[in-house]
């Protein structure tokens, strides 16, 4: 016999879903049976080339900067107009300026920017993406009346040197996670969180072209490789799931041994 992990009929929007873990989460969704809505900043062709892969009539990318809350808000209104409804809001998009930057130098503009992209339009997705689930409600008795999951990372747990804008904005979701787990889980809306280590992606691409740097990378990760998109992709559909029913407030640890702290 075999178990499958669907969402059919349920409709998802993945933030930052163009490359890396994002295309690799909106393949996996749309494998499992939903319909999907994510958005890009720049990477129009990315974009474009995923929808055509996975189907336009299932999927759709919608151009859509996300450095505020009005911005989330926004992104969720459109979701609604394609869909018609959010069974599960993926939180991936996000920033991590590369080049170093020690706090006594770090310009204003660069934490405003990151927290901004990172945190604030955070708050108006979530906010959004909970009234509608509270207004859709329990399809039955016990059912979940959605799913929230936000992508953190290892500096949000043990923080970043000379990256504190990163390191704090990952660690306020690991914050927010628990906050709204709390608040929700009653309700039957299921909030986790997933913090991956390095990862192969366009982001860590500097870090991890660059020989030293790659070095050191390694020698903290157990497992002796980084992950690959899909392999943070499977536990965040995990968590969408019913197989995960009685999971909130989690910090899904997803780091190749790296980091073994919740």
């Amino acid at each position: 016999m075999s178990v499958g992990l669907s969402l059919e009929g349920k409709v998802a929007l993945i933030t930052g879903g163009s490359r890396g873990i994002g295309a690799a989460t909106v393949r996996l969704f749309r494998q499992a049976g939903a319909r999907v809505v994510f958005n890009y900043r720049s990477a129009k062709s990315s974009a474009d080339a995923l929808v055509n892969e996975l189907g336009a009539e299932h999927c759709l990318a919608i151009e859509q900067d996300l450095a505020s809350p009005e911005q989330g808000r926004s992104l969720v209104d459109k979701t609604l107009a394609a869909f018609g409804r959010i069974d599960a809001l993926v939180v991936n998009h996000g920033v991590w300026p590369s080049v170093d930057a020690p706090i006594a130098s770090m310009a204003d503009d660069q934490w405003k920017s990151t927290l901004a992209i990172n945190l604030d339009s955070v708050f108006g997705l979530t906010q959004a993406a909970v009234a509608q689930m509270q207004k859709q409600g329990r399809t039955a008795p016990g059912a979940a009346a959605g799913y929230i999951v936000f992508i953190s990372s290892t500096a949000g747990q043990r923080g970043e040197a000379k990256h504190a804008d990163y390191a704090v904005s990952k660690g306020a979701l690991i914050s927010l996670t628990k906050s709204l787990s709390s608040e929700l889980a009653g309700q039957g809306i299921y909030v986790n969180c997933v913090a991956p280590g390095w990862v192969e992606t366009d982001m860590s691409a500097p870090a991890l072209n660059d020989p030293a740097t790659r070095n050191w990378i390694f020698s903290g990760i157990p497992l002796g490789r980084v992950g690959r998109p899909m392999e943070i992709a499977g536990p965040i559909l995990f968590l969408c799931t019913p197989y995960a029913g009685f999971m909130s407030g989690e910090i899904v640890n997803v780091n190749g041994g790296a980091v073994l702290v919740g």
